[in-house]
């Protein structure tokens, strides 16, 4: 530990609360002044691999460890994520988890708030934008258009044992599918519901939403694999299937559509800390 948390830590005899923060699809200024405040606050930063890396602006005072999670790449394990943010709390310092887009949606954390709770340390939780929703910001439609679906459903590509979803439930719900973690298997994920929905139906797929490198494409079902093909290699993004996309629009990207006058994001942000 760092000779300046030690001292803090020597000082405390109790538990600090571990904030599971939610930084949102990228944007900064997409930040809720509770996330703010809590990063403003912060002793120790465990930051995710998806998070924008100039969030740290927002904690000057805390000492940050990157605990990357990314399909296809090196990850830090789950299990010593869970011990650095016990130890650390227990040290009495106060500790904020961040998590790209919103922290209680695909992000593991109902494995670290048992873990947390199992070690006597309290636990708070700040929301944010999932990337779900600002894809469709970007792309100007409604998830849950009362003329095209009854709902919304948040979905992983694949589930905890490398298997696959129900997709002949999934396309039978009569819903948006906000399809997560499925651009490495996008060719199989469209195959199966070609197997149950029409291949007109309208898809859309966003990566980097809310980001200046924001890309998108509108497509349809029977066409989307040839579309995607444009999109960034490698790159994660949210896959949107069904009737409601056939309201998007395909936007201009973030750098854009900003006034060249805009306030930096950490400079908006400061006038809410």
């Amino acid at each position: 530990m760092d000779a300046s948390l030690h001292a803090i830590a020597a000082t405390r005899r109790i538990p600090a609360e571990v904030v599971l923060l939610s930084a949102g699809p990228g944007d900064l200024e997409l930040l809720t002044l509770k996330a703010v405040r809590a990063l403003d606050a912060a002793e120790v930063l465990l930051l995710d691999e998806l998070v924008n890396p100039e969030i740290v602006e927002l904690a000057p005072q805390a000492r940050v460890i990157r605990v990357g999670k990314r399909a296809g790449c090196r990850s830090t394990p789950q299990a010593f994520i869970c011990r650095l943010m016990r130890r650390y709390a227990l040290q009495g310092l106060r500790v904020v988890r961040v998590k790209g887009g919103d922290a209680l949606m695909f992000g593991r954390a109902g494995e670290e708030i048992a873990f947390l709770r199992d070690a006597g340390v309290p636990v708070r939780i700040i929301n944010g934008i999932s990337a779900a929703f600002a894809a469709a910001a970007s792309l100007g439609v409604s998830l849950t258009h009362r003329e095209h679906c009854h709902g919304i459903t948040f979905v992983t590509a694949h589930t905890a044992d490398h298997g696959e979803p129900d997709w002949q439930a999934l396309a039978r719900s009569g819903t948006t599918l906000a399809i997560y973690m499925g651009m490495g298997r996008i060719a199989s994920v469209t195959a199966a519901l070609l197997r149950h929905l029409p291949a007109g139906t309208p898809v859309a797929i966003v990566q980097a939403a809310s980001l200046a490198g924001e890309c998108n494409v509108v497509s349809t079902l029977g066409d989307v694999v040839d579309a995607a093909s444009s999109l960034q290699a490698g790159q994660p993004g949210v896959i949107l299937v069904g009737p409601a996309l056939g309201e998007a629009r395909p936007a201009t990207s973030t750098a854009q559509a900003t006034s060249v006058d805009a306030p930096a994001p950490r400079t908006a942000l400061a006038t809410f800390a």
